[in-house]
């Protein structure tokens, strides 16, 4: 399924707006009490095209806690990546099988701007961690097990970035951790969007936006840095094994080419990001079209969705 780069088109989107009533100065911890959750009401999943293995119903909290785990395997990959250290065991405890991570080490990053890139969004994939914990309170869940060693090379055995037999260190150089980074940092935009039409509470739907928007500047960066290194057929295969875990629809799109840019990932008809149904996320982190835990989740995630 490859994607052909003269469909990127507009790229402009509509503002964000703090919601009502929130005072976004007086500090996150403010905007945390202020956001509350009001998690009485429901969705049926399926019905808004955000359908896991089995149809089922839904709350806010199942949503998060989804994201939660989402957040949970960027800010490991991230920290290690840019500190050589992951969220502390403060960070990470809940309902659910608390696993280990697997691999990780901090890159020896040869650009001063790169590292760089690298330790401001590994802060703010911790922040978006502690956000959700503090928000979701006692239903919280715990870190799954994460692997960060044979997924990534499944990964890029997958796209066809490496061989059959040799193995993808994510961690070895500045180069391959970027483009582990875009394995599935653009999944984590489409992931924020397919779930904002079930989310029942306006604030919280507020909340997720701000995170969706954040996420989306560290696609963008990921994607822009691949760009002026001219990666372009690696990101273009990566696009495409992501293409073809998430089904038959075509919402993946690669860099560019050296003459025309594709450095947001949208839809060519609106200028508007793609959503993913949590079926195709999960397909994507678990590296097979069954929704089976495998790939960055070995044992699968925690919570209702999974």
């Amino acid at each position: 399924m490859v994607f052909k780069f003269l469909r990127a088109g507009g790229k402009a989107g509509p503002a964000l707006s703090a919601p009502a009533g929130v005072d976004l100065a007086a500090g996150r911890r403010a905007f945390i009490q202020s956001v509350g959750l009001g998690m009485a009401g429901s969705a049926l999943v399926g019905s808004a095209g955000f359908s896991p293995a089995a149809a089922q119903t839904v709350t806010d909290t199942d949503i998060l806690n989804f994201a939660l785990n989402l957040e949970y395997l960027e800010a490991e990959f991230y920290l290690r990546g840019a500190t050589g250290r992951g969220l502390s065991d403060s960070e990470v405890t809940g309902t659910g099988a608390l696993g280990a991570v697997t691999g990780g080490r901090q890159v020896n990053f040869a650009t001063a701007a790169i590292r760089n890139y690298a330790v401001e969004i590994a802060s703010e994939e911790r922040i978006h961690v502690q956000f959700l914990r503090s928000a979701l309170g006692s239903a919280r869940v715990a870190r799954p097990a994460i692997n960060l060693t044979s997924s990534f090379t499944a990964a890029a055995q997958a796209a066809g970035l490496i061989s059959s037999g040799q193995t993808f260190d994510a961690f070895a150089d500045e180069t391959s951790f970027l483009l582990a980074a875009y394995i599935f940092e653009d999944v984590g935009v489409s992931a924020y969007l397919g779930a904002a039409p079930l989310l029942t509470s306006k604030s919280v739907l507020a909340a997720a936006g701000g995170i969706l928007s954040a996420e989306a500047y560290h696609a963008g960066t990921i994607r822009t840095v691949l760009y002026s290194r001219g990666l372009f057929d690696q990101a273009l295969k990566i696009s495409d094994a992501r293409d073809s875990l998430d089904g038959s629809t075509d919402l993946d799109q690669g860099i560019g080419t050296s003459t025309i840019a594709n450095i947001s990932l949208t839809n060519p008809s609106n200028g508007q990001a793609y959503a993913r149904t949590t079926s195709q996320v999960l397909n994507i982190v678990y590296l097979n079209t069954s929704t089976q835990p495998g790939g960055f989740f070995p044992s699968g995630l925690n919570g209702t969705i999974r």
